[in-house]
């Protein structure tokens, strides 16, 4: 195998250990992680949507606002979730949350773990990349310190809906990409047979996020994934967490809000 041969496959195996269907997913981590999480239901306008959970909870002697997406165990949890693809409904409990959060002036905490955001006609018919934008535009004004921490897959504007923030931090064998490689490969060469070839393309790892400056730390997984000691992988989680928003919470304010503006005006420079 050549040299880009192997990198291709290396590439690969990082997709599959984030798709490890046993890797530790939100409800794992929050658990273990935050006391008295106390979860919110509801957009006030549509209905419920499993794939996005959140609420306030505790995280050492500060409440926090968790929003994260979460993934099914069993088939029918998945069925219940929609494998952790939030409709438009979701992304709207997420902006409801976020302006608690600053009302109450919560610290927000946001677990990413999607492959996209539902692409269904009801969801373009209710508004998805509308929900979406208005996220955007709430996560970038929001004045409260916001860590992210991908845990699995960040796939396109459906990660991006609850994943801007102050710091990035994605677990060790995480992936967060503009797509993921099956979508790129059926974009570009009309051929999801390639998706080795679009995951290497995309750089999509942990690895590669941190040399390019997007993530601020990885979080290092136990041997073989974060799936093999899920509590190595969440005290990890846990403590990288409390880490990066106390300094967050040390940071002006106002000073904070102009710093993630320009964090994200500067991506591709």
């Amino acid at each position: 195998m050549s040299d880009n041969g192997s990198v291709a496959a290396a590439t690969w195996e990082q997709v599959e250990l984030a798709r490890h269907p046993d890797r530790p997913y939100a409800l794992d981590y929050i658990h273990a992680i935050f006391g008295d999480f106390f979860e919110l239901h509801g957009d006030r306008v549509f209905g419920d949507d499993h794939a996005i959970i959140g609420g306030p909870a505790a995280l050492d002697k500060r409440t926090v606002m968790v929003i994260a997406q979460q993934k099914g165990r069993t088939t029918a949890e998945r069925a219940m979730r929609n494998f952790g693809m939030a409709n438009p409904e979701g992304y709207r409990k997420a902006l409801r949350l976020i302006r608690q959060a600053e009302r109450f002036q919560f610290p927000i905490v946001a677990f990413v773990d999607t492959s996209g955001a539902f692409p269904g006609a009801g969801a373009e018919e209710r508004g998805i990349a509308w929900a979406i934008a208005d996220n955007l535009v709430a996560l970038s004004q929001a004045r409260v310190p916001i860590v992210t921490l991908v845990i699995g897959e960040g796939g396109s504007g459906g990660a991006l809906g609850i994943g801007v923030g102050d710091r990035l931090l994605m677990m060790e064998h995480s992936i967060y990409s503009v797509a993921m490689p099956e979508a790129c490969a059926s974009i570009l060469w009309r051929d999801i047979a390639r998706k080795v070839e679009a995951a290497d393309a995309l750089k999509l790892t942990a690895a590669d996020l941190k040399r390019l400056g997007l993530a601020d730390e990885i979080v290092p997984e136990p041997p073989g994934g974060a799936h093999n000691d899920y509590g190595v992988a969440t005290d990890a989680a846990g403590a990288a967490l409390q880490r990066h928003l106390a300094a967050l919470e040390a940071i002006d304010i106002d000073r904070l809000v102009e710093e993630r503006y320009q964090r994200y005006r500067k991506i591709g420079a």
